[in-house]
């Protein structure tokens, strides 16, 4: 999976040129399905993303400056009875953009490519959060690592929409064992194709 995905970013970085905006403020809803599992686990996999594989939905905010992004997000997913569990993370992260098209000179490109590498931290909730959200709710936290490769396409000066293909390392734990006890950690890689409708307002 990490080697397919460094062979498309590769491809990506050795034929257009990259672009970044200057400054970028962004809000979206999106849609899609979500699959993953534990490292190395014991069976039944105690995994957040294993119990909760399915049909998703959830909106992103954030904000870019240069390369450099920041965002909340939060997600959803579905089984048959309604909501399975509910995904937030607050991540930190680089990308850059390619054009999949030819601009006119000066101009700005309406179709592109997008590599993105974060880092940050993620909460899960095995059914629908109870806001405000607090800890007794949360069932697994942890440390995450994200590798994303997408397409965005410009509809008008503020609306875009495109498809965004995270992948995700997860260094967890289960929310009701203490940091120390290393049997309740656990890592876990999970995927989540998400197609999405953006506003945003940006400085290029």
């Amino acid at each position: 999976m990490w080697k397919t995905a460094g062979v498309a970013a590769t491809m990506l970085l050795s034929t257009q040129p990259a672009w970044a905006g200057i400054f970028e403020l962004y809000g979206q809803v999106q849609g899609g399905a979500g699959l993953g599992g534990g490292i190395e686990v014991k069976d039944p996999d105690p995994s957040f993303f294993a119990h909760t594989a399915g049909g998703a939905y959830g909106f992103l905010m954030g904000g870019e400056v240069f390369f450099v992004d920041g965002w909340i997000e939060h997600n959803q997913y579905l089984d048959g009875d309604g909501v399975a569990g509910t995904w937030t993370q607050f991540m930190l992260g680089m990308d850059t953009a390619f054009s999949l098209g030819d601009p006119a000179p000066g101009a700005q490109p309406r179709h592109f490519a997008e590599v993105g590498m974060a880092v940050g931290m993620g909460v899960g909730t095995p059914r629908q959060v109870d806001l405000p959200l607090d800890n007794d709710q949360v069932s697994d936290k942890g440390f995450l690592a994200q590798l994303s490769l997408g397409v965005e396409f410009k509809l008008t000066k503020l609306l875009s929409m495109g498809l965004a293909v995270p992948i995700t390392y997860g260094y967890l734990i289960k929310n009701d064992s203490l940091v120390e006890n290393v049997d309740e950690h656990y890592q876990s890689i999970s995927v989540a194709p998400m197609l999405h409708l953006r506003a945003h307002i940006d400085v290029r």
